[in-house]
C-alpha cells in the first residue's frame, strides 16, 4: 500500500502503529482504492467521495495534446531505440540527454485526471503505434530505427530462434493452449524435474534423478518467447528493462497508476515482459539498484487483489512466476555431495554463484510472496497440482545446500561466506511462499489443500531421500542446516493444531507417514542439534569462524522459526510417535556421549577428547530438556507464545522497543495483532515490563528509552530453558542468569548463587501426549542414574550444569506422570536386556528403585579392577542380572529392525546391520575388562546424598522435614533447593516414595569413609588445593590493585581540591610563601615554572561564533517551516557589532575605531584547559612520539593536536605558566589610602611607561609560539577588520578581543550572571590568569600614543583637537566600548598591577559607562519626557551632591546634547510611538541605568576575581548590581552596606568637575552633527540574552515535508542529501558537488561562515545530526525520538519521531560550552567533503 503524504496527514491514526517509508520514486496513491485498503481507513477526502462529481474536460482542450503527444513519445522511443546499441553502450550518456524529455513526461501526470486519460488513450492504442512504429516507406530513418528494434526485440526471449528449431521436439508445449498450466511449459520431455522411474510391474523402482536443461524444454509463447508488441505502453516499457529501470521511467510509468484503464493494461505488459524482466536482472551489473526499482512497480501493481486475480486468470501470471523462478535457478545448480558423495543424484543450488550472493533473484520471489498473500490467487496455487508440484522442484533445489564437512586435520585454506545467502534464500524463496500460503489454510474447508500438500511433500521427501542414498545413518562429519522439505512436511501442522488439527479437524496420525520414514525424518535434524553442540565444544575450529556463523544464525530470531523451531518441533513429533527407548539412544549415540554413561570412573571414548565430552553431554541433555519442555507449538496460544518469546528477550537484557520488535520470531505474528484473540504487542509489553526513559551518562553519551522486567516476570515467569533456545551468544545466557541472582539478592528471596529455576510447564495438547514417554522409558532412568552416581562419586567431566539438566528431566517426569494403564502396553519388551535395571517405565516407581550391582566394562588399569582382586567373593557371582548401559547403541539397532520388520519384511536385508564396535577399539581388545560394581542405591538414596554433598552437612535432611516441605515454597535457590522440591513432590505423589524417603533420612548416616590416598585421588586433591590457592591470590592482587588506583584517584586525578586549584592558578587568593610548584603528567617530577625549562597548562584553542549568536530576546528563534516564515540574522550579537564597526571606520579615523570596539564575537578564539599541567620540553617529546605511533588516530598531530596524557582529553596547545613566588603577588593585592587624584595620576604615568622588550629564553618564546597557535585557530578575516590587513593596530585589536572573548564567554557559562557566585564548572578548569599573562607581555610591546589616549581624556579637560577637511576625527567617548577600554588599559600596563590601580581604571569607566547609560536613554525619551525631565534635573542642580544624581546629570546631557541638532530629531515616526509607548518613572529610569552598566560591572568583577583571586559571593538576581559595586569598591564609604543603595549615580566618583566632563564628551559628538548614523551609535544597548539554537518543532514530520522537496539556494536544485543548520537555520547540500566552492562543500563551507568552523547539522533524511570541528566531523546522535525513546537514524523504521527537549538541551550546553571535542569521542576527517 502507498499513500501520498496529504491523504497520510488526513488519515486518522489514533491508536495506530505505522512505519512510514517515504519514496523518492513516485508512484499511485492507493487511498480510495478499496481493493487495496479499508475504506475506514481512507483519507478525509477519500472518504466524503469528493471526487465523484468532478465535470469532465472539453474535448476540444484535449485536442492538441492529442495530436502532439504520440509524435512526442514516438521520437523518444526512436531516440532510445538509436541509443541501444550492445557492444560499449553508455546508456547513462542516452538516458542523459533523455532527460528533459521524460521530465516534461513526469510533469504531464501531475496535471491531474483529464491529461492522465489522454496519455493513457495514446499509450495504449494500437492503431497509432502501427503507424508511428514503423514509419513511412520512404523514411529511411525510421526503416533503419525500426531494425534496431526489432533486432533487440528478437534476443528479448529466454529462447532463441535457433535453440527453437533444435528443441523442436521436446517442446511438446509450444501448441498446447495458453493457461494450460504449468506442467505444459515443460512438455513431454519431463513432467516433474524430481522424477520416479516406475518398473514394468507398476513398483517403484530406486529413484533416479535428472537435472534437465530447462532451456530444451520451457519454450511456451505466452511466457518464454520474444516478445511482441503492440502500442507505445509495451514498447516503452520494453526500452525501460533494457536500460535497467532508469529512475525517470519508473517514476512516469508510475505516475500513471491512477488512471484505472492505465493500470490494468500496464499490469498485462509488466506480466508479459516479466521473463525479460529476469533476463535482464541476470545480467544486470547494478542488480541491487534495478531490484528495487522492480519492486516498487510490482508491489503498486500486485498488492491489488482484484488485479492480481485478474491476471492470475488471464495472463498466468502464477505459471510464469514459478517458470522463471525454475530457469533462473538452473543457472547455479551442482550435484549435491550430502551422504554418499558417489552415488548422490540430487542437485542444489550453489551458494558461491553471484545470483545467490548478491540476491538476485530478490524482487521475483518478493512478487511471489506477494500474490500468494491474496486468498483468491492462493487457493488457485493450491488446486494446481501440477503447479504444486513444480514448485516443490523449485524448492528441492534449495534441500541441503551449503554443506559443510568438518576439517580433522590442518585448518580450512578459505573460510567461505555464503553461508548467509544460503538462509536467506531459504528463507525468502522457500518458507516465506508457504507462510503466505498456511495464512489461507485455517479453515475446515481447506484440509483437502492441507493434505494435498503433505502428500506432495512426504512424496518428494522420499525422492530426496533415494538421491541422496540415505537408509539409516547419516555420514559422518557432515551437516547442512537446510532441510527444508523436513520443513514443508510439518510446517503445516507446526501452526500448531489450532491451524491443521483444531481449525480443519484434521487427525494427526492421517498426516503422518509409517515408523521407518518417521526414523528416517528424524535422523537429519537430530545431527543438526548435536553439530550445534560440537560447533560450541570447538570440534569444527578447524573450518573457520564461518562454521560459528552458521551455528549462531541458525537460532538467530529472524530465522529460528523457519528453522530451528521446526526442527525441534519435527523431533518432538517424532518422539511423541517412535519407541522412546530407540529415541533416547539416537540422542546419546548422535551427541557421541554414549561411551561416557558407564557408571565405571574411567572409560575410552574413540570419538570425542576428553575436554569435549563435558559440553557434549551438557549438550545432550539441555536438548532433552529443550525438547520435552518446549510448548511452542503443542498448545500454547498466540498470546503465551509472545509473552514467553518477550519475558526470554528482556531477561537477557533491556531491550528497547524495536530490538524487542526485531528479535521477536515474526511468524506466526502476534505483535501485528491481526491474529484472532491475541493481545497486542503494546498491551503484552506493558503487562511484563517497566519502561525506563532515555537518560545520559556521566560522559555524555546518550542511552534509547529500554525495558526492563517487572519483579514478578523475575519471580514467575522467567524460564532459562527459553533463554538458551533464543541466544545467540553463550553469553547472553549468563547474563541473563546473573540479572535473575541480582533480582533475587535486591528483593531478598536468596543470597547466594541461584541455579536456573525450573517452571512448570502448560499441558500437552491430546495429539502430542506420547512426548511424555521420553520421562518415562527406562533407558533414561538408567542414564539419570548413572549420572547422578557418576556426580556422586565425582567422576571426571561432570559438572554442575548436566546435575541441574538431570534434576530438571527429573522433575518434567514428575510432573508429567504417566496414566497407570500405560505399564502393560510392552509387554513383549520384557526379555530386553536393560529390564533388570528397573521394574517398569513409571519414574515415580523407579526412583525408590534400589540398583544393587552394576555390570560395566573398564581398562585393565582402572581402580575398580583393583577394589575387585582385593575384595573377591563368591557372593558376586549370584548377582549377575545387572543391566549394561553400553548397551544403548545395539538395543537402538534391534528396535530399528524390529520396526522395519514390521512394516515391511521384505526391506530387511537392505538395512546394513552395524556391531556396536566403538566399545572394542581395534587392535586393543585386552585392555578391556569387564567388573562388576557394587552399588546398592536407588535414584532417591543418590539424590539425598547429593543434597547432603551440596549442604557439606552430614544428615542434611532430617527425619521429619518431609512434613515442613512444601514445592512451592522452593521455587527459587540453588541445587539444594532443587533437590528438596523434588524429593518433596516425590514424597506427595507417591507414598511408597515418602516411606523410603523416611527410612533413608532416618539412618543415622555414618561419617563419610576418606578415600583411598590412590594416586589419582591425591592428583584430585592436590588440583582442588591449588584452585584454592590460586582464587586466594588472585582475591589479594585485585584487593592490591584496587588500594592502589583508589590512592592514585586520590592524588593525581584530584583536580578539584584546593590545593590544585591553587597550583594552577598563579594568582591564587592567598598569598602563598613559596614559588607555585606544577606537577607534569608526562615526566611526573613536580617543580616550578621557571625561564629556562617552562611548565605549560594543557589547552585546547578554538575559535568561537557562539556569542555572535546571541540575541536581544529571551526566545529562541523559530525554524521555518514554511514559506511565510524566515530568520533575520541582523540582530544578532555578531551582526550587530559588525555594522557598529563599519560605521566608525566610514566617519572616524581607522586607529581609533580599532580601540574603540572588541571583535570576536564571530570566530573569536576561545581557550580551555583540563587543568593538567607539563613541561614545554616533555610536550615535545610526546608529539614526536604521536608523530611516529602508526596507531590510527582521532586527530592531527602535524596540526599540533593531541590528547591529555593524563585524561585523554582533546588539546592543541600549551599554555606557559607564569613563573614567580606568591609572596611577590600578595603585596599588590592590598589597598592603600591614597587619593583619587593621586591614583589617576599614578595609573597615567605607568601608561605612559614603554614596553620593555623581554629577554630572549624558552619561556618567551614559547608565549611567542602560543600566540601564534591563537592566531592559527580562528580563520583570517576574523582578525582583519581594519583597512590595512596585518597592521599593529589590526593586531592589538585581536589581542585584547581574545581576553573580551573569553571573559563574556564564562559568563555565558555562569549563566550570564554571578549571582551564583563561588567558581562555575568552567572556571575550576580557567587558565584566564596565564592567558592575561602572556597577552599582556605581548601588547606591551605597543605603546599607545599619549595625545590619543582615552585616559586622558576620560580624566581631564582637554582642548578639542582640530581636524582638517581630509583628517577624520578619533572615536568620541561616548560611543567606545566600556569593557574594552578596560582590558586594553589593564593588558598595557606593567604587570603585576596594584589592586588600587585596578579599581581606579574601574572607577574612572564606570562614569563614562553611566554617561553613556545617561545618553542612550535620553535619545530613548519623547520630546516632551526630555523636556520635562531636562527642567526637573535643572532645578537640582545647585544642590549638594548634585554631581551623584542621575537627575542632574541626565538634565545635563540633555541640554548639551540637544545642541547637536540630529542627535533628538532623526528617529522615525514608528519609532517614536513604540519607545513611548510607556511613561517614565524614576524606579524605571533607575532600572534602565542600572542594566545599562551591568555588564560591565560584572565584566570587571570577574576579571578581578581572576587577577586577584576574590571571591565572588552569590545573591539573588534582583540584589546583583549592589553586589557588583561591593565588590569593586566603587560604594564611597566603607561602611555604607550595599542594601541602603538607592541610586546607581552614588557610586560616581568624578576626577575632575562632573559637568564639565560631560560636556566635554558631548561636545564631541556636537562637531559631528553632518554624521547620519550619530543616533544609532549613541543608542548602543550591552543586553545580549544566552545563545540559542532554533527552536524546533516538536513532529519531525513538519521538518521532513517541508525540506525534503525544498531547493538549495545555491544551486535551485533539490539535494541529495538535505541538512540544515540549527544555529542560523541555513539550508545546505551535503556532500553536494552543486554547491562546491575551491574543492570545499557547502556544509563545511558554511560551518566555517557561521561557526568559525563549528557546525550543528540536522540532516533531514536522516534525522541525525552531525558535528563539524575544524578538519573534523562526528555523528553527534538524533534529537528526535519515537513514542519508545528510540531513535530512527535514515528513517529506516519510519516510525513518528518528536523533539525530545532534554537532548536538545544537551546539543545546546554543548555547542555553548565549547565541549563536543571532549564528549564525543568518535571522530574523523571530512576532508572538505560534506
Amino acid at each position: 500500500m502507498s499513500l501520498c503524504a496529504e491523504c497520510f496527514n488526513n488519515g486518522d491514526h489514533t491508536g495506530h502503529d505505522f512505519n512510514m517509508f517515504r519514496s523518492q520514486a513516485g508512484g499511485a496513491c492507493d487511498c480510495g482504492d478499496s481493493n487495496v485498503m479499508r475504506e475506514s481507513g481512507f483519507c478525509r477526502r477519500h472518504r466524503l467521495k469528493t471526487g465523484e462529481n468532478v465535470p469532465s474536460v472539453p474535448n476540444d482542450l484535449l485536442l492538441m495534446s492529442e495530436m502532439v503527444l504520440p509524435r512526442f513519445i514516438i521520437s523518444i522511443i526512436q531516440y532510445l531505440r538509436d541509443g541501444y546499441t550492445e557492444p560499449d553502450r553508455d546508456l547513462q550518456k542516452v538516458l542523459q540527454q533523455l532527460e528533459p524529455q521524460i521530465s516534461f513526461l513526469e510533469d504531464l501526470t501531475k496535471m491531474g485526471g483529464a491529461m492522465r486519460t489522454v496519455l493513457t488513450k495514446i499509450l495504449t492504442n494500437q492503431q497509432i503505434f502501427k503507424e508511428l512504429s514503423m514509419g513511412q516507406e520512404e523514411n529511411l530513418y525510421a526503416k533503419r530505427n525500426y531494425e534496431k528494434y526489432l533486432s533487440a526485440l528478437k534476443n528479448s526471449g529466454l529462447v532463441s530462434v535457433e535453440e527453437k528449431g533444435s528443441a523442436g521436439a521436446g517442446a511438446g508445449a509450444a501448441d498446447s493452449p495458453a493457461g494450460a498450466g504449468a506442467l505444459s511449459l515443460l512438455g513431454n520431455a519431463a513432467v516433474y524435474l524430481l522424477y520416479s522411474l516406475y518398473d514394468a510391474n507398476g513398483e517403484k523402482s530406486v529413484c533416479h534423478v535428472f537435472c534437465l536443461s530447462l532451456s530444451l524444454f520451457l519454450i511456451d509463447p505466452s511466457i518464454m518467447d520474444s516478445l511482441k508488441h503492440k502500442c507505445f505502453l509495451e514498447e516503452l516499457l520494453f526500452w525501460t528493462i533494457k536500460y535497467e529501470f532508469p529512475q525517470k521511467m519508473v517514476t512516469f510509468l508510475l505516475n500513471m497508476l491512477p488512471d484505472q484503464d492505465y493500470k490494468i493494461t500496464f499490469t498485462k505488459t509488466f506480466v508479459q515482459h516479466y521473463a525479460f524482466i529476469m533476463k535482464t536482472l541476470m545480467k544486470s551489473h547494478e542488480s541491487d539498484t534495478m531490484s528495487n526499482r522492480i519492486v516498487h512497480i510490482s508491489v503498486q501493481l500486485f498488492s491489488n487483489e482484484e488485479l492480481a486475480r485478474h491476471v492470475t486468470e488471464e495472463c498466468q501470471l502464477l505459471d510464469i512466476m514459478v517458470t522463471v523462478l525454475l530457469y533462473m535457478m538452473e543457472s547455479c545448480l551442482i550435484k549435491s555431495e550430502l551422504q554418499d558423495e558417489e552415488n548422490n543424484r540430487h542437485v542444489v543450488v550453489n551458494c558461491g554463484e553471484a545470483l545467490l550472493k548478491n540476491n538476485t533473484y530478490w524482487p521475483l520471489v518478493s512478487d511471489f510472496i506477494n500474490i500468494l498473500s491474496h486468498q483468491s490467487v492462493a487457493k488457485r496455487f493450491l488446486e494446481d497440482h501440477s503447479l504444486l508440484m513444480l514448485w516443490m522442484s523449485f524448492v528441492s533445489f534449495f534441500q541441503g545446500m551449503n554443506l559443510n564437512k568438518r576439517e580433522l586435520n590442518e585448518h580450512v585454506e578459505f573460510e567461505s561466506q555464503t553461508y548467509y545467502a544460503a538462509f536467506a534464500a531459504e528463507l525468502e524463496a522457500c518458507a516465506q511462499p508457504m507462510w503466505g500460503l498456511l495464512t489461507h489454510c485455517k479453515v475446515k474447508e481447506t484440509q483437502e489443500y492441507t493434505k494435498t500438500v503433505v502428500r506432495y511433500c512426504l512424496e518428494t521427501l522420499q525422492i530426496w531421500f533415494d538421491a541422496i542414498s540415505f537408509v539409516d545413518e547419516p555420514a559422518p562429519n557432515q551437516v547442512t542446516f537446510h532441510l527444508f522439505f523436513i520443513f514443508k512436511l510439518f510446517k503445516y501442522y507446526r501452526i500448531r493444531n489450532s491451524r491443521a488439527v483444531k481449525c480443519q479437524g484434521l487427525d494427526l496420525d492421517s498426516l503422518l507417514p509409517d515408523q521407518e520414514m518417521l526414523m528416517k525424518i528424524m535422523v537429519h535434524p537430530l545431527q543438526i542439534q548435536a553439530s550445534l553442540s560440537e560447533i560450541h565444544s570447538n570440534m569444527w575450529v578447524r573450518n573457520g569462524l564461518q562454521i560459528k556463523g552458521q551455528a549462531m544464525t541458525y537460532v538467530q530470531s529472524h530465522f529460528c522459526n523457519s528453522m530451528i523451531d521446526p526442527d525441534i518441533f519435527l523431533l518432538q513429533v517424532c518422539a511423541s510417535r517412535l519407541d522412546p527407548d530407540y529415541f533416547i539412544s539416537s540422542v546419546f549415540e548422535r551427541f557421541k556421549v554414549v561411551d561416557l554413561l558407564t557408571m565405571a570412573s574411567q572409560h575410552q571414548n574413540t570419538v570425542l577428547d576428553a575436554e569435549q565430552e563435558r559440553p557434549m553431554l551438557e549438550g545432550a541433555l539441555t536438548f532433552l530438556v529443550i525438547l520435552c519442555s518446549l510448548r511452542i507449538h503443542m498448545g500454547m496460544t498466540d498470546d503465551e507464545i509472545l509473552r514467553a518469546e518477550m519475558v526470554s528477550q528482556l531477561c537477557m537484557n533491556d531491550r528497547t522497543h524495536s530490538s524487542l520488535l526485531d528479535l521477536i520470531p515474526e511468524n506466526p505474528n502476534p505483535k501485528s495483532g491481526i491474529v484472532p484473540g491475541s493481545c497486542s504487542f503494546e498491551e503484552m509489553l506493558s503487562a511484563v515490563a517497566d519502561f525506563k526513559a532515555p537518560v545520559f551518562e556521566p560522559g555524555g553519551s546518550m542511552q534509547q528509552g529500554m525495558y526492563t522486567p517487572k519483579a514478578e516476570v523475575w519471580e514467575k515467569e522467567f524460564d532459562p530453558i527459553m533463554v538458551i533456545l533464543r541466544t545467540v551468544y553463550r553469553r547472553d545466557v549468563q547474563s541473563a542468569m546473573d540479572r535473575y541472582s541480582a533480582f533475587l539478592k535486591q528483593s531478598g528471596i536468596h543470597t547466594g548463587n541461584p541455579w536456573p529455576p525450573y517452571k512448570e510447564r502448560t499441558p500437552l495438547h491430546p495429539c502430542y501426549r506420547g512426548l511424555v514417554r521420553l520421562l518415562h522409558c527406562k533407558t533414561l532412568h538408567i542414564v539419570i542414574f548413572t549420572l547422578l552416581y557418576k556426580i556422586w562419586m565425582d567422576h571426571q567431566n561432570m559438572s554442575e550444569h548436566v546435575l541441574c539438566m538431570v534434576l530438571y528431566l527429573v522433575e518434567l517426569g514428575l510432573d508429567n506422570n504417566m496414566q497407570e494403564d500405560k505399564e502393560d502396553e510392552e509387554p513383549c519388551i520384557e526379555e530386553h536386556c536393560h529390564d533388570s535395571w528397573f521394574p517398569g517405565t513409571s519414574l515415580l516407581s523407579n526412583l525408590h528403585h534400589v540398583i544393587n550391582f552394576v555390570r560395566v566394562r573398564v581398562p585393565e588399569t582402572a581402580p575398580e579392577v583393583e577394589r575387585k582382586r582385593d575384595a573377591e567373593t563368591s557372593s558376586f557371582g549370584q548377582n549377575l542380572r545387572e543391566a549394561q548401559l553400553f548397551s544403548l547403541v545395539a538395543e537402538r539397532r534391534r528396535k530399528f529392525q524390529e520396526i522395519i520388520n514390521r512394516s515391511n519384511h521384505e526391506a530387511s536385508q537392505s538395512v546394513r546391520p552395524k556391531s556396536s564396535s566403538r566399545w572394542h577399539p581395534p587392535g586393543s581388545p585386552p585392555q578391556m575388562v569387564t567388573e562388576i560394581l557394587e552399588i546398592r542405591e536407588s535414584m532417591l538414596s543418590l539424590l539425598i546424598k547429593l543434597h547432603q554433598k551440596l549442604s557439606a552437612k552430614q544428615n542434611s535432611l532430617s527425619a521429619g522435614w518431609l512434613e515442613e516441605a512444601d514445592p512451592a515454597r522452593h521455587s527459587h535457590g540453588d541445587g539444594i533447593t532443587a533437590i528438596e522440591r523434588i524429593l518433596a513432590k516425590a514424597a506427595s505423589r507417591s507414598r511408597h516414595s515418602k516411606r523410603c524417603l523416611q527410612e533413608i533420612c532416618g539412618r543415622v548416616c555414618p561419617p563419610v569413609p576418606p578415600k583411598k590416598n590412590s594416586p589419582g585421588d591425591k592428583k584430585s586433591m592436590d588440583k582442588e588445593e591449588r584452585r584454592q590457592r590460586a582464587r586466594e591470590r588472585q582475591q589479594k592482587l585485585l584487593a592490591e590493585f584496587a588500594s592502589r588506583q583508589k590512592s592514585f584517584m586520590e592524588t593525581a586525578m584530584d583536580v578539584e581540591s584546593p590545593e590544585a586549584e591553587a597550583a594552577m592558578d598563579v594568582g591564587s587568593a592567598e598569598p602563598l610563601e613559596s614559588e607555585v610548584l606544577y606537577d607534569c603528567v608526562i615526566c611526573g617530577q613536580s617543580g616550578p615554572s621557571t625561564e629556562d625549562r617552562p611548565t605549560g597548562l594543557v589547552v585546547l584553542l578554538q575559535a568561537s561564533s557562539v556569542l555572535g549568536h546571541r540575541c536581544r530576546s529571551d526566545e529562541a528563534k523559530r525554524l521555518p517551516t514554511s514559506d511565510e516564515e524566515r530568520i533575520f540574522p541582523e540582530d544578532t550579537c555578531g551582526a550587530t557589532n559588525d555594522v557598529r564597526l563599519a560605521l566608525m571606520q566610514r566617519y572616524f579615523i581607522d586607529s581609533s575605531c580599532l580601540q574603540a570596539v572588541s571583535i570576536g564575537w564571530d570566530g573569536g578564539v576561545y581557550v580551555q584547559t583540563c587543568g593538567h599541567t607539563l613541561h614545554i620540553d616533555c610536550h615535545k617529546s610526546y608529539m614526536e612520539s604521536l608523530r611516529n605511533d602508526q596507531v590510527l588516530q582521532g586527530f592531527s598531530v602535524d596540526k599540533g593536536e593531541f590528547t591529555c596524557p593524563l585524561c585523554r582529553q582533546f588539546a592543541n596547545s600549551v599554555l606557559p605558566c607564569k613563573p614567580g613566588r606568591g609572596t611577590e603577588a600578595g603585596a599588590w593585592h592590598t589597598l592603600s589610602n591614597k587619593s583619587p587624584a593621586t591614583l589617576v595620576k599614578e595609573v597615567e604615568n605607568l601608561q605612559d611607561e614603554l614596553g620593555i622588550f623581554p629577554t630572549e629564553s624558552n619561556l618567551t618564546k614559547e608565549m611567542e609560539s602560543v600566540i601564534k597557535d591563537i592566531k592559527n585557530a580562528t580563520q583570517k578575516k576574523y582578525m582583519d577588520y581594519g583597512k590595512n590587513p596585518g597592521s599593529p593596530d589590526n593586531d592589538f585589536l585581536f589581542m585584547y578581543s581574545v581576553a573580551r572573548t573569553n571573559l563574556e564567554l564564562e559568563l555565558v557559562h555562569r549563566g550570564g550572571n554571578l549571582c551564583s557566585g563561588g567558581a562555575s564548572a568552567a572556571a575550576k578548569r580557567s587558565c584566564l590568569n596565564q592567558l592575561f599573562h602572556v597577552l599582556a607581555m605581548h601588547m606591551r610591546l605597543y605603546s599607545i600614543d599619549s595625545a590619543y589616549n582615552p585616559w586622558t581624556r576620560l580624566t581631564q579637560i582637554t582642548q578639542n583637537r582640530e581636524y582638517g577637511d581630509e583628517d577624520r576625527p578619533e572615536v568620541p567617548m561616548l560611543f567606545r566600548d566600556v569593557p574594552s577600554l578596560l582590558i586594553i588599559f589593564v593588558l598595557t600596563m606593567p604587570q603585576p598591577l596594584r589592586k588600587e590601580h585596578f579599581t581606579c581604571i574601574v572607577k574612572v569607566l564606570y562614569t563614562l559607562q553611566y554617561t553613556q547609560a545617561l545618553a542612550a536613554l535620553s535619545v530613548k525619551f519623547s520630546p516632551e519626557e526630555r523636556l520635562a525631565w531636562s527642567n526637573t534635573g535643572a532645578a537640582k542642580k545647585n544642590m549638594p551632591n548634585s554631581e551623584k544624581s542621575w537627575e542632574t546629570l541626565l538634565s545635563h546631557v540633555i541640554s548639551e546634547l540637544t545642541k547637536a541638532k540630529c542627535t533628538y530629531e532623526s528617529r522615525s515616526e514608528e519609532s517614536m510611538v513604540r519607545l513611548s509607548s510607556s511613561v517614565w518613572s524614576p524606579q524605571s529610569i533607575e532600572f534602565t541605568l542600572q542594566q545599562f552598566c551591568v555588564p560591565f560591572l560584572r565584566l570587571s568583577c570577574l576579571l578581578q576575581h581572576h587577577l586577584y583571586g576574590d571571591n565572588l559571593p552569590g545573591c539573588p538576581l534582583e540584589e546583583e548590581f549592589s553586589l557588583l559595586i561591593s565588590c569593586l569598591g566603587l560604594l564611597p564609604g566603607p561602611t555604607q552596606s550595599s542594601s541602603s543603595l538607592s541610586s546607581s549615580a552614588a557610586c560616581l566618583e568624578w576626577n575632575v568637575g562632573a559637568f564639565e566632563l560631560l560636556s566635554q564628551w558631548c561636545s564631541e559628538l556636537i562637531s559631528l552633527a553632518g554624521t547620519p548614523s550619530q543616533q544609532t551609535l549613541l543608542v548602543q544597548d550591552p543586553q545580549w540574552t544566552a545563545p540559542h539554537l532554533l527552536q524546533l518543532p516538536d513532529n519531525y514530520n513538519t521538518i521532513f515535508q517541508y525540506y525534503h522537496r525544498k531547493s538549495c539556494s545555491v544551486c535551485n536544485k533539490t539535494p541529495k542529501d538535505p541538512a540544515l543548520c540549527l544555529v542560523c537555520g541555513a539550508f545546505v547540500c551535503l556532500k553536494g558537488l552543486c554547491c562546491k566552492q575551491q574543492g570545499i562543500c557547502e556544509c563545511v563551507l558554511h560551518s566555517q561562515h557561521c561557526g568559525a568552523a563549528t557546525g550543528i547539522f540536522l540532516l533531514i533524511n536522516a534525522s541525525v545530526i552531525i558535528i563539524i570541528r575544524g578538519h573534523r566531523f562526528c555523528l553527534w546522535g538524533s534529537v528526535y525520538l519515537d513514542a519508545h525513546g528510540e531513535e530512527d537514524r535514515d528513517l529506516r523504521r519510519g516510525k513518528p519521531l518528536f523533539l525530545c527537549e532534554e537532548r536538545y538541551r544537551v546539543l545546546e550546553q554543548q555547542w555553548v560550552s565549547h565541549t563536543f571535542d571532549h564528549i564525543n569521542k568518535r571522530w574523523g576527517p571530512h576532508y572538505n567533503g560534506l
